[in-house]
């Protein structure tokens, strides 16, 4: 079995690099899959099981890309409850064998044991707000974020990220030791990147 982790910074391309690599090799692809499982397990919404996991109360506020600011309250029980979730099926996942790629998650140090190939993808703050103002185009226009407000949603998810990664695993997002990996997507054509990297990702596993 092997396993590719992909963790990224807001905006970078992890996401659809993930899933492109996946599809290059004909692995099983995780992503909003967790989430929605752990919501049918639990009988709650997805969005209240995201919002959930990627605030964790240390945030009176979170902010999400595609929707608007909303305050939260947030339950201790209930995030421990859905934690423990998360990590029964993320664990469920390695224990069926498949080759797979997944999506964030803290998917690299849940299956630490698994001896995961740990791909960080990255870029600098100019290609992911272009990034992200290209994927707003494909929003209805009175829905629409202006360049301030991703700007703004990028900074904050990026600290987020930083704060959850940190207090769950003890691992700062910066620790180099904690990737197989870094890729900075600037300058890359992701369809060329996606192969370049499953090159390296196979070649990783046959070692």
């Amino acid at each position: 079995m092997r396993i590719i982790t992909v963790s990224r910074q807001f905006g970078s391309g992890g996401r659809e690099l993930g899933k492109r690599l996946a599809e290059r090799l004909g692995w099983d692809y995780y992503d909003r899959e967790i989430i929605d499982a752990i919501a049918e397990n639990k009988g709650c919404d997805p969005d209240y099981v995201r919002r959930t996991l990627s605030n964790h109360g240390w945030h009176n506020v979170q902010l999400t890309y595609s929707s608007t600011f909303s305050q939260l309250l947030w339950d201790p029980g209930r995030s421990t409850e859905l934690l423990t979730k998360e990590q029964e099926i993320l664990r469920g996942i390695a224990e069926m064998g498949n080759d797979c790629v997944i999506i964030g998650r803290r998917a690299d140090v849940i299956l630490e044991e698994y001896r995961p190939f740990r791909l960080f993808v990255c870029a600098d703050m100019s290609a992911r707000l272009e990034r992200c103002m290209r994927h707003e185009q494909n929003r209805p226009e009175n829905e629409r974020l202006t360049e301030k407000q991703i700007l703004r949603n990028i900074r904050r998810i990026d600290r987020n990220r930083i704060l959850t990664r940190e207090i769950l695993t003890g691992k700062q997002r910066g620790d180099s030791s904690s990737f197989d990996l870094t890729v900075n997507t600037v300058g890359w054509d992701i369809p060329d990147l996606t192969e370049a990297l499953a090159e390296f990702a196979l070649r990783r596993f046959a070692e």
